[in-house]
């Protein structure tokens, strides 16, 4: 320390004792945060799993719907939803995001950004990806009704044609330590492979009969999916976020 004055040092150890307080004052704010989007994420789950099922049930039962939602169609462009976070000083979590789009296998330049949180934004932005649509500081706190926009906002892009598929790169939360990146096709909805004849025999019969027609309940269904689904990323990311924040 030769060469270092007394009131140097002494501001060194003031600086240290200053981001001490910071930090510490952080990590408890990540805590109660991760308590509440924790509950969020379990409570939000079991309703998606029941609307995927219902849609895995109609797209399975007859596979010569004609719905756009289930039709695979060439794709000219992408839109990618991306939750990532508005803050750093979460270690990996933004980047992880980042490279779940990245390496997806789409030229930039047949992507259409939707963002949610400025991180995906700002850093995608500069790796030449197009973004078409910012929802600001929703993931400060997500609602239901923040889904709904961004859900409405997808579907009239689908429905119109200007893209032909709709992903999501998110961050599912397993525990305090464990969030994994992940991109997943919300749109067109991937029809379940056909059981085999064994699975047939040993699994569960499940016959469910809908009105009006399986299609026209399809059509009602899927913009809930959509909005759920987007829901339910953005909770997960929320409790991912904050959970490598405290770590």
């Amino acid at each position: 320390m030769a060469g270092v004055s007394t009131k140097e040092i002494k501001n060194r150890i003031r600086s240290m004792e200053s981001t001490r307080q910071i930090t510490k004052a952080m990590e408890m704010v990540a805590a109660s945060k991760l308590r509440r989007a924790q509950a969020q994420v379990l409570s939000s789950r079991p309703y998606f799993e029941i609307l995927y099922s219902t849609i895995a049930d109609i797209a399975s039962s007859n596979r010569d719907f004609s719905s756009p939602y289930l039709q695979e169609r060439p794709v000219k462009k992408a839109l990618y939803i991306v939750i990532a976070g508005d803050r750093g000083l979460a270690g990996g979590y933004n980047s992880n995001v980042e490279k779940a789009v990245t390496s997806a296998g789409f030229n930039p330049a047949d992507v259409q950004l939707y963002t949610v949180g400025s991180k995906g934004r700002d850093n995608l932005s500069k790796k030449g990806y197009a973004v078409a649509k910012d929802y600001g500081d929703v993931i400060e706190a997500p609602t239901y009704r923040a889904a709904m926009d961004i859900g409405r906002d997808v579907l009239n892009a689908f429905s119109s044609g200007e893209v032909g598929e709709i992903w999501m790169a998110y961050t599912v939360f397993k525990n305090t330590i464990t969030h994994i990146p992940k991109m997943i096709r919300l749109l067109p909805v991937a029809v379940p492979e056909e059981e085999t004849a064994e699975e047939k025999k040993d699994g569960p019969m499940l016959l469910m009969n809908f009105e009006p027609e399986p299609e026209e309940v399809l059509d009602a269904v899927i913009p809930k999916y959509i909005n759920s689904v987007i829901y339910g990323g953005m909770m997960d990311a929320v409790a991912s976020e904050n959970g490598a924040r405290m770590t």
